[in-house]
């Protein structure tokens, strides 16, 4: 059991996205925006791309973004269910396909992904994203970690073998 501990990211990352996402269509207007800082604010925003909005006037978006995410999401099961990796590894992919999940839910039953941080400095934005997108960005993040210490590191593991 120990072995899969890490997957119970995915299902608290699923469905904690599913919560907020679901209190800002319930709570807020679409478009509207509530202030929390001087560099934070909650909006309601749609996504009908892909990361930032990318594609999202090309009609070809919504099959791009369905079978895309759906390909890289089963590849990351077979993956993480059959090779055996490093702690920090399973933990990265665990919040990569939490994310994907997320966002391919969205994206299946409504077309649109719900976004919502809205993060900004002076003149400078960032796109609105979620917690699927914020789980993804971390879970992408910590690989690239993993991967930068390099095999045998204690962040990275002893190299092993499948099985």
């Amino acid at each position: 059991m120990q072995r899969y501990a890490h997957l119970l990211i995915i299902p608290v990352v699923f469905f904690g996205d599913r919560w907020t996402k679901i209190l800002i269509v319930e709570h807020m207007q679409y478009l509207s925006s509530i202030e929390v800082t001087s560099f934070l604010s909650i909006v309601h925003a749609r996504n009908y791309g892909g990361a930032f909005g990318f594609l999202s006037q090309h009609g070809a978006s919504t099959i791009i973004f369905l079978v895309f995410p759906i390909v890289i999401i089963a590849g990351l099961i077979y993956y993480l269910l059959r090779y055996r990796h490093p702690l920090l590894v399973n933990i990265a992919l665990a919040c990569i396909l939490a994310g994907a999940l997320g966002n391919i839910y969205d994206r299946l039953l409504y077309g649109y992904v719900t976004d919502f941080i809205d993060v900004y400095y002076g003149k400078y934005h960032w796109p609105a994203f979620n917690v699927a997108d914020a789980s993804i960005t971390c879970g992408i993040g910590l690989w690239m970690f993993t991967q930068l210490l390099g095999p045998g590191s204690r962040a990275q593991g002893p190299e092993r073998k499948p099985g």
